[in-house]
């Protein structure tokens, strides 16, 4: 029955597709057509939470390195080199062959400019955590410029490969976040020939890139990006050829594609990890999740194993420790919370709650992954009243501090490093339902010393308390199902950042 009712929601969508959506995707037309499920608030790079947002910006926009996914090396993208001059000390030569989109020249001022409009708080860059670890730059010459960290901030490379890229000081200047959010103007690889806010974005290859990026020369001409909120719809654009890459395909919709055969459906792991957050620290107001015996008992309660083979599949691993393993301080050796329901029982009887409870939840994504946790909290006694939201209300109401439980994800922002993660959610900030002093100064010495032995202990130490306390509670990593027209080349990259600037034709 699951599968006719697939088939015939599919037919349906195809059928509305064809009557209203032309097939114009092949490469003849050198266009590459793109579907996301996401409506974006902005596509400025810095009012910009979203992971579609942030593979847009690579897009159009350069940072002063690059970071190879395949090596992790930092390579000189927009400087030609870097040196530090001491510990909180960064110096860039830049390059003196780029212009930006506009034909604005690069030097200098413009990342002066960036830096320190990012620097100043009143501009409410997103999130702050990316832009709020220097005090200043300074201008050194027309093409070398100086960056004065606040403190030491050993991730301070990554984030500069990464989130942080630079931006036309004139242009800026004049039009700001709204004016960049409608005609953005960058470096990169592709330049914006159209933008329908939440609709549709065209991109064309920049004939003018500068020949010495690593990001390498854009090979495809034209891309366009839409927002088909509707995974059926997605895949019926798919097959009538009117779309020619889709991703976050569900597992058994990547295995119809792919047994068509007319598709490359490819999985690959990702840095986003699931978790669950609790109000700890009574930020709700007094709530069963202030105590740390129904944390524990939620946390035996949830069948990770059980939801990861049946639900999320691929190169999903379940998740112990509040970070992804690969990152820099991402310690595996703390507490472990087994699949127990008869353990949960009892911890919710020591805490008072025989016959359970009834607690709000939020999600804002998986609502089949909620559901499955949601059948398993039901199970020991806990009743939820769900709310799934967009996600820009569900952050909203998280960080107003109007939910006591809930359910969200987080892919670091492709940062390989602790501190994008458990610091984000863990250091006092607005995701932080705890604000443990502990942890928090843990988390302060492993993102500010500049000894790897002395960041990797206190990272240890704050991450084994958050897995004590169940601040939070890890639940699993993500993994992404691409599928594509089989006349494209691409390759998906575990930092969950499509590359589509090296995508080719066949």
């Amino acid at each position: 029955m699951k599968n006719k009712n697939f088939v015939l929601s599919l037919i349906g969508a195809l059928a509305a597709t064809m009557m209203y959506s032309p097939a114009y995707a092949d490469k003849s037309s050198d266009t590459l057509n793109i579907a996301i499920d996401r409506e974006l608030e902005s596509i400025d790079n810095y009012y910009n939470t979203a992971r579609e947002g942030i593979v847009i910006s690579r897009m159009i926009w350069d940072g002063l390195l690059y970071r190879d996914p395949a090596t992790n090396e930092y390579i000189p993208n927009l400087a030609t080199s870097y040196e530090w001059i001491d510990s909180k000390t960064l110096q860039f030569d830049l390059r003196s062959d780029v212009n930006f989109h506009n034909g604005e020249k690069f030097d200098a001022d413009d990342v002066v400019f960036t830096m320190n409009y990012l620097a100043d708080p009143a501009n409410g860059a997103k999130p702050a955590r990316n832009v709020n670890w220097w005090s200043n730059a300074e201008k050194l010459g027309d093409y070398k410029v100086q960056l004065n960290l606040k403190t030491e901030f050993p991730a301070a490379l990554e984030f500069l490969s990464g989130p942080v890229v630079m931006y036309p000081n004139e242009y800026y200047g004049e039009v700001g976040p709204e004016g960049m959010a409608l005609n953005p103007v960058g470096t990169g690889p592709y330049m914006v020939t159209s933008v329908e806010p939440g609709k549709r974005y065209k991109f064309s290859k920049y004939a003018g890139y500068h020949s010495g990026s690593p990001k390498g020369s854009a090979s495809i001409g034209k891309i366009v990006i839409r927002t088909i909120a509707e995974s059926n719809t997605q895949l019926a654009e798919l097959f009538s050829g009117g779309i020619d890459w889709i991703w976050k395909v569900k597992p058994d919709q990547a295995q119809r594609v792919e047994a068509q055969g007319n598709f490359t459906v490819k999985n690959s792991s990702t840095m986003r990890i699931g978790y669950l957050n609790f109000d700890a620290s009574g930020r709700h107001g007094e709530n069963p999740m202030n105590d740390v015996r129904v944390r524990k008992a939620i946390a035996h309660s949830i069948n990770r194993e059980g939801i990861v083979e049946a639900l999320v599949q691929g190169e999903s691993i379940v998740v112990n420790s509040l970070c992804f393993p690969t990152q820099f301080g991402c310690t595996q050796d703390v507490a472990k919370y087994d699949y127990n329901p008869e353990k949960a029982k009892e911890l919710l009887a020591e805490a008072g709650y025989p016959n359970g409870f009834e607690t709000p939840f939020l999600a804002y994504r998986n609502r089949d992954y909620a559901e499955a946790m949601i059948n398993n909290l039901n199970a020991v006694g806990i009743t939820v009243k769900f709310t799934y939201l967009k996600y820009a209300a569900f952050r909203d109401k998280v960080q107003d501090g109007g939910s006591p439980f809930n359910f969200g994800t987080w892919g670091s922002y492709s940062i390989n490093d602790v501190s994008a993660i458990t610091s984000h959610f863990q250091r006092g900030g607005k995701d932080d339902y705890s604000r443990d002093s502990e942890v928090m100064e843990n988390l302060k010495t492993g993102d500010t010393s500049v000894d790897l032995a002395v960041r990797k202990d206190a990272y240890k130490k704050a991450l084994s308390r958050i897995a004590e306390e169940v601040f939070m509670f890890p639940l699993w990593s993500y993994n992404t199902n691409y599928a594509f027209s089989k006349d494209l080349n691409f390759n998906p990259t575990p930092d969950e950042i499509p590359r589509f600037f090296t995508a080719t034709w066949k």
